[in-house]
């Protein structure tokens, strides 16, 4: 009797990653933290804003996570550098600053995406993986200055994968993924959605996968930006 061997499919590669941050405890942590993830691999770290400009050019990583303050050059000053000399590298800030002018900047800069230091692990190995395919992550409790920004912008317009043929949102998303869309673009975290509609983390991460979905919206800036085009999100005053 004969047999058929398996075919076996290589696995993609991890994803790359250079930290830079100039506090070495820290560095090592967030080191453990995401080697322990089997998709991702520390590739180099900085300790000032010149080497994360100099280790991106060598080696090329697919995600910085920067920190912002930093000696010799900042983080959002190394950011732009790195985005006008490595297109193809992406800057994920991880800050303590909360504060929307670092926020607003960081995106200015060119940052993809913006997560603060009392975040979950679990959220930064999220962000690693979102911002090297690409999308946007911002924490959620910043998403409120976006909204400010975008409705200050004069003749703004909506930005969003949907079609203008997409039916209204009610017609589309139950009353429960209403109301937990509603919440994220008010900047509220799963945890505070959860608490508020006395739901799990869990059921609320999922009613948000499901409004990604159906919306075939990408990240947290375009769902946002939805919320707005349909009035979900009034302005502030």
């Amino acid at each position: 009797m004969s047999f058929t061997p398996t075919e076996q499919t290589a696995s993609p590669a991890p994803i790359s990653v250079l930290l830079a941050d100039d506090h070495d405890i820290l560095r090592q942590g967030l080191k453990l933290l995401l080697e322990a993830q089997s998709d991702i691999h520390i590739t180099g770290e900085a300790r000032t804003g010149y080497e994360a400009v100099e280790q991106t050019r060598l080696l090329h990583p697919h995600v910085v996570v920067m920190d912002i303050t930093m000696p010799e050059l900042d983080g959002l000053e190394a950011c732009q550098r790195i985005r006008q000399q490595q297109s193809e590298t992406q800057v994920l800030i991880l800050t303590m600053h909360e504060s929307e002018e670092y926020f607003l900047e960081a995106l200015r800069r060119g940052a993809i995406g913006y997560l603060v230091k009392k975040a979950a692990p679990a959220e930064l190995c999220a962000a690693v993986r979102a911002t090297a395919q690409g999308g946007a992550f911002l924490y959620p409790g910043l998403a409120k200055a976006l909204v400010r920004a975008y409705l200050a912008t004069p003749n703004s317009t909506p930005v969003a994968t949907t079609t203008p043929t997409t039916p209204h949102p009610p017609n589309i998303l139950t009353p429960r993924e209403m109301e937990v869309l509603k919440l994220v673009a008010q900047g509220c975290t799963s945890q505070e959605i959860a608490d508020w509609l006395v739901l799990s983390v869990k059921t609320v991460q999922a009613h948000r996968a499901n409004i990604m979905e159906k919306l075939d919206l990408r990240d947290v800036t375009h769902l946002v930006r939805f919320a707005i085009h349909y009035g979900l999100v009034p302005p502030e005053p």
